[in-house]
């Protein structure tokens, strides 16, 4: 809403003409929504532990000390964070970008299958939500739609193709699998975003990591000077998704701030599931999939434990972890959770500065 509004006046008003500059919108955005965070978020969380009783259920096959430890947190602090990046992302962002809207509206609305999720299981008192089938095919549908629309948007010859790094030139064109591959994407990395959210911080810091990284990996695909210095595949108009990022550092960094150990509040499904919808759908837009997988590569190693876990057990009948997801696996072997929140973020650093270095390496 900004940048129409003052934009227009940069002739009359030198000072307005930092509204085209998408940096100077993408630290606005980043500042209001941690201001926002930090003005709603008292009230939120009052208001979620008054019509919480008992909190979020905890998983009675879970470790012991989080029955203790945990109980009577309320969920649904996702909704802090949903608030705060729509709200500075309307605010900052150039609203005519058809990109902007596309990822914007997959995140509202995995955040409220997410809600649905959270609000059955305080409903019921169980840590069982939505029925796996419904939820995942309103995943499917969404995320499909989303694809679909992105191979509208984008100009031929990048619209259903896969950039590979380390590569310059190499495109594999996917044809109709786009749509399929985009799918698994946005899924994969919403659920594997779920998945890791059992600790105080653990979720949300690495996906501030994430979202700083696709900042600067959608600001470089965007600018035609830079895409074509570092060799990397031009996206006309991804640049404006840096404001969403932006928004997205800055709402996680204000959620944070109530999610510390110990945490006030937990984001529950109404906050993975969007962030790792809004990642995924940010890395099909900017052609940037498979670097995801580097970037948020802990996200990975949480959801590989859980499959290799279930595979393992149907299989042979033995656990290779104590528990899964990983996190868990480290608990049971003694680990005091803030030495496991802090290394875990040590990895996704790690990761996440291995993640960019493929937009040099090619």
């Amino acid at each position: 809403m900004l940048y129409p509004l003052f934009f227009p006046l940069a002739d009359q008003f030198q000072a307005f003409n930092l509204f085209r500059y998408i940096t100077f919108r993408s630290g606005g955005a980043a500042v209001t929504a941690l201001l926002i965070s930090f003005l709603v978020g008292p009230p939120i969380i009052a208001w979620l532990r008054s019509k919480q009783a008992n909190g979020q259920p905890i998983r009675p096959d879970g470790p012991d000390g989080h029955l203790t430890r945990k109980k009577g947190t309320p969920t649904m602090g996702g909704f802090l964070i949903l608030l705060a990046l729509t709200i500075s992302t309307l605010l900052w962002a150039d609203l005519a970008n058809a990109y902007l809207w596309i990822v914007l509206l997959v995140t509202v609305s995995f955040g409220l299958i997410g809600f649905f999720d959270d609000y059955q299981k305080l409903h019921r008192n169980s840590h069982h939500g939505l029925s796996g089938r419904i939820k995942l095919g309103l995943e499917i549908l969404l995320s499909a739609s989303a694809c679909i629309a992105v191979a509208y948007v984008t100009p031929p010859g990048l619209a259903n193709a896969l950039a590979v790094p380390f590569f310059k030139n190499v495109l594999v064109e996917l044809g109709w699998f786009f749509v399929p591959f985009g799918v698994l994407v946005i899924i994969g990395a919403s659920n594997a975003v779920n998945l890791t959210d059992g600790l105080d911080g653990l979720a949300i810091v690495p996906s501030m990591i994430a979202a700083g990284c696709f900042a600067f990996i959608a600001y470089l695909v965007g600018n035609a000077i830079f895409a074509n210095y570092l060799q990397i595949h031009h996206v006309a108009g991804a640049g404006e998704l840096t404001v969403f990022c932006g928004a997205m550092v800055g709402a996680s960094l204000g959620f944070l701030w109530f999610n510390a150990p110990p945490a006030m509040v937990f984001m529950g499904d109404t906050g993975s599931l969007s962030i790792g919808a809004a990642l995924g759908m940010i890395s099909v837009v900017t052609k940037h999939e498979l670097v995801l997988a580097i970037v948020g590569g802990l996200f990975v190693l949480e959801a590989v434990s859980v499959i290799v876990q279930v595979a393992s057990y149907k299989i042979t009948g033995r656990r290779v972890f104590r528990m899964a997801p990983l996190h868990h696996h480290f608990e049971q072997k003694g680990w005091e959770e803030p030495t496991i929140v802090i290394r875990f973020w040590i990895i996704a650093c790690i990761l996440a500065i291995a993640g960019l270095g493929t937009l040099k390496l090619r």
